[in-house]
């Protein structure tokens, strides 16, 4: 399962693949992405003071609207530090976290969800969609709410694929461990049931999926630029275009008038999960006409 495009963007993971250098990194990870938040908060409530603090605290919570949304996503920026820290703790540089020549694959990787969720819009939906916030809002919100989803993506790739999927593949050599194993933490970060109340175990089932199609798209082009371009993409639709009622919300054009917890959102889930299956099949085949026409 190691390609040629996967043991180079491994090798410099190789040069210092100690399992206490890989400790040590994800320590760092967890306490760049702890600290930045524990500071940003710092900040706001030094700014507010103690009066107003809990009521935009409790507004921030449930990103019910666009200023929460978007600085929830700019609060990954702690994610992004820790993954370029912990990098270095192995002697690599950033670069090496993200792969050669990737803009291609990334552009490659948001063109595949347009596509099919383009083409999905001739399912017919069992409910109306409830319109957002504010075309007006919307845009002014729409430049840095698509910096914010871009980083919020990139720090997660960098992290689960570009860090840890390469350091284990330089430590160990089977892909349960490299592949499946990142995946697993991937998914099992995403469990809430205060927020998915029945359905957590389902959007942890079917974020370890995603993880699975990103880490696979990363075995097969050396870099996180496709995996990059299809969480993106998919994150824009879920958060800017078709959101759910409640937590990260804020931003959404249209609303599904369905809470996070509802079993009725079961169905939607399985659908989008099915539309990424999709996009993801479509990309492997681009690839692999790819790599035949350039042999």
């Amino acid at each position: 399962m190691l390609t040629p495009e996967f043991a180079r963007f491994v090798a410099p993971a190789r040069r210092r693949p100690q399992v206490w250098r890989l400790c040590a990194g994800l320590l760092l990870i967890v306490l760049c992405t702890v600290g930045t938040s524990m500071l940003f908060f710092a900040v706001v409530a030094l700014l507010l003071g103690p009066g107003e603090i809990e009521v935009w605290m409790a507004r921030f919570r449930n990103g019910a609207s666009p200023t929460g949304t978007t600085m929830l996503l700019y609060t990954f920026a702690g994610m992004a530090l820790g993954a370029v820290l912990a990098g270095l703790v192995h002697g690599r540089h950033p670069r090496t976290l993200v792969g050669a020549a990737q803009a291609r694959p990334f552009l490659a990787g948001l063109g595949a969800v347009v596509l099919v969720n383009v083409a999905a819009l001739v399912i017919p939906a069992d409910f109306p969609l409830a319109p957002g916030i504010d075309a007006e809002i919307f845009l002014t919100f729409l430049p840095v709410a698509l910096l914010g989803v871009l980083l919020q993506t990139g720090a997660e790739e960098l992290t689960f694929r570009g860090y840890l999927q390469t350091q284990l593949a330089a430590r160990f050599r089977s892909p349960l461990v490299w592949l499946v194993l990142p995946s697993f933490a991937f998914g099992a970060l995403h469990y809430s049931e205060a927020i998915y109340g029945p359905n957590a175990l389902l959007v942890v089932a079917t974020v370890t999926v995603v993880g699975l199609i990103a880490a696979d798209l990363t075995r097969v082009t050396g870099g996180i630029g496709a995996a990059w371009g299809l969480h993106f993409a998919n994150n824009c639709v879920a958060l800017l275009v078709v959101g759910a009622e409640g937590p990260l919300g804020g931003l959404a054009y249209f609303r599904a008038p369905l809470d996070p917890a509802s079993p009725d959102l079961a169905p939607l889930i399985v659908l989008d999960l099915g539309l990424l299956v999709l996009a993801w099949a479509g990309l492997r085949v681009w690839f692999a006409r790819r790599r035949a026409s350039a042999a």
